[in-house]
C-alpha cells in the first residue's frame, strides 16, 4: 500500500471550537447602511445531469435562496460540469471565482487531508449512520477543517453505498474479486481496496468507462444505483453485488469569500434553505436509488445481497493499520466514527 498524507492534526481528533464572526466596526455598519444593497449572482457548480437528485436539490436550493433574499442573492447551477472538474471546481470555490458547488469528499484529500478517512472501505455501518455522523459534531470538526481551506459546509448531502458491478459473475466473496480488472476512482485507498480482494484496480475517467467494460477493458467499476442506471453501464454489466463498501458523504458547499460578503440575516437564509435542500435530496436519492434499482432488474442485470461483509472488512485491515500509522491521530477518530449511534 502506498504512503499517504500524515499531516492531520490531533487538533481535529479531539475536537475544535465553533467559530464565531467577528463583530462589524461601526463605522462600516454606517456606510452599510446608507448604501443600498447590492444584489450577488453567484454561480454553482455541480457534476450532475438534469433530473439527479443532487441536481433538483440544487436547483430548488438556487430558486429558494433568490427568493426568500428578496432578490439580493441569485444562485444560478451550471450542471454536468461545464465549469470544469471536480479538482479544478473545487480550487474555483476555494478562491471565489465560483460562488457554491455540491462536492464528494473522496476528491478533497489533497486539499483536506482530514477528509481521506471517508475513503476508508466499510468506515460506516449505513447510510442512516453517516447522516448521523456527519449533521453531529463530529460532521462540525470536518466542517471548520474545509472552512480553513476556504469552504463553509452549509448542509451533507447522500452518495448512496457504492458497490461493484461486472461482466462476469455475482460477487458474493471476495475470492469473486480475484483477476476482475475494476475501475475505480483515483485514489490511492481505492486500488488497495480492489487489490486486497484480489482484483486489478484500474483508475480510469469516468466517462471512459461504458466503451472500456464493452471492449473488455475492463471487467467492472463500482459506484452506486443512480450513477450505474443513469451512465447506462448496466447496459454492459449483467451482475450487480451489493458489497456497499464506500459510503461517502458530500457537502453543499459556498466559497468562504462570497459567503462573507452576505449579511448575518442573509446567511442565516442560505444556511437555512441548505439545510431543507439536504433533506430534499436525501428524500429524492431513496426514491432515485429505488427507480434505478428497478429499471437495471427490468434490463436483466442480476443483483445479489452479500451475505457475509465481515470475510471483505477482514480484509481492509492492513489498510485500516498502514493509514493509522501514517495519520496519527486518526485511531481515535476513526473509533468515534464507528461508537456513533
Amino acid at each position: 500500500m502506498r504512503t499517504h498524507n500524515n499531516c492531520m492534526k490531533a487538533s481535529f481528533i479531539k475536537g475544535r471550537t465553533l467559530k464565531t464572526l467577528a463583530p462589524i466596526a461601526g463605522v462600516a455598519a454606517l456606510v452599510a447602511i446608507a448604501l443600498p444593497a447590492q444584489a450577488e449572482d453567484w454561480r454553482g457548480w455541480n457534476i450532475h445531469p438534469d433530473g439527479y437528485p443532487n441536481t433538483t436539490a440544487l436547483e430548488e436550493f438556487a430558486d429558494a435562496v433568490a427568493e426568500q433574499t428578496e432578490g439580493r442573492v441569485n444562485p444560478r447551477v451550471y450542471n454536468n460540469a461545464v465549469l470544469g472538474d471536480q479538482s479544478d471546481a473545487i480550487e474555483q470555490t476555494r478562491n471565489g471565482a465560483l460562488d457554491f458547488a455540491n462536492f464528494n469528499m473522496g476528491p478533497m484529500g489533497p486539499i483536506v487531508p482530514e477528509t481521506n478517512v471517508f475513503s476508508l472501505p466499510f468506515l460506516f455501518n449505513d447510510v442512516e449512520h453517516m447522516h448521523t455522523v456527519m449533521d453531529g459534531e463530529i460532521g462540525e470538526r470536518f466542517a471548520d477543517a474545509l472552512e480553513d481551506k476556504g469552504l463553509v459546509v452549509l448542509s451533507w448531502f447522500d452518495s448512496g453505498a457504492r458497490s461493484i458491478y461486472n461482466t462476469q459473475r455475482p460477487i458474493k466473496t471476495p475470492e469473486d474479486v480475484e483477476g476482475l480488472k475494476i475501475r475505480v476512482m483515483n485514489n490511492d485507498l481505492y486500488v488497495d481496496m480492489i487489490a486486497a480482494m484480489g482484483g486489478n484496480a484500474t483508475p480510469m475517467s469516468y466517462g471512459e468507462v461504458y466503451q472500456s467494460l464493452t471492449t473488455g477493458v475492463l471487467d467492472g467499476a463500482e459506484n452506486n444505483y443512480p450513477s450505474f442506471e443513469s451512465s447506462n453501464h448496466y447496459e454492459a454489466t449483467g451482475y450487480y453485488s451489493l458489497t456497499e463498501h464506500l459510503i461517502i458523504p458530500e457537502c453543499l458547499c459556498v466559497a468562504k469569500s462570497s459567503w462573507e460578503e452576505l449579511s448575518e440575516e442573509d446567511q442565516q437564509i442560505v444556511r437555512e434553505v441548505a439545510e431543507e435542500a439536504s433533506a430534499r435530496q436525501r428524500e429524492l436519492w431513496v426514491e432515485s436509488s429505488e427507480e434505478s434499482r428497478q429499471i437495471v432488474l427490468d434490463y436483466g442485470v442480476e443483483i445479489n445481497e452479500v451475505d457475509d461483509k465481515a470475510a471483505f472488512q477482514a480484509l481492509m485491515e492492513p489498510m485500516y493499520e498502514e493509514f493509522i500509522a501514517n495519520n496519527p491521530g486518526t485511531g481515535e477518530l476513526i473509533e468515534e466514527i464507528r461508537a456513533t449511534e
